[in-house]
């Protein structure tokens, strides 16, 4: 990244996923690339899963954020190929995920142990941090969540699905 893609980024680096206002959208690594091409600058993003409806809230937010810094010349492309994977999420994110009450995914997509609603892998209650969990439906708040609830603590919680 030469300096002015790079001040680019730094600008929209801290964006928040409107869903899960802790993580951003470089914890989730949905920025996939900052390019200068001609005299625009192109961001790349990758949406976390079809359909999202927090892209377009990622969109308006990137393109406001520069705006707001002087910056006009820009256009959003989105690329769907290779597909985004819970992979891409940073250990911080991972982190902050655990910190807000959320369990992070537990495995890698290449596990071969995973299958999804049938994890091998016991999902660790934020709360409690006990093992003793179970899931109660493979949908949580959002898609991309599973709702589960730990028989230790009592308390229901999101589990942020492999994807």
């Amino acid at each position: 990244m030469n300096k002015e893609e790079q001040h680019i980024y730094d600008l929209i680096k801290d964006i928040p996923d409107p869903e899960i206002p802790v993580l951003t959208i470089v914890d989730l690594g949905v920025i996939r690339k900052v390019e200068r091409v001609s005299d625009d600058f192109v961001i790349t993003i990758t949406p976390t899963y079809t359909g999202c409806p927090a892209m377009n809230q990622f969109e308006d937010d990137i393109l406001k954020t520069l705006k707001d810094n002087g910056v006009s010349n820009v256009h959003i492309e989105t690329q769907y190929e290779p597909a985004w994977t819970t992979d891409w999420m940073s250990d911080n994110a991972k982190q902050k995920l655990q910190d807000y009450g959320i369990a992070p995914p537990q495995e890698k997509t290449s596990d071969k142990n995973y299958i999804i609603g049938k994890e091998k892998k016991k999902v660790i209650c934020p709360q409690c941090k006990s093992e003793d969990t179970k899931m109660i439906s493979q949908f949580g708040s959002t898609a991309c969540k599973a709702l589960y609830q730990c028989n230790n603590c009592k308390e229901p919680f999101d589990y942020f699905k492999c994807i």
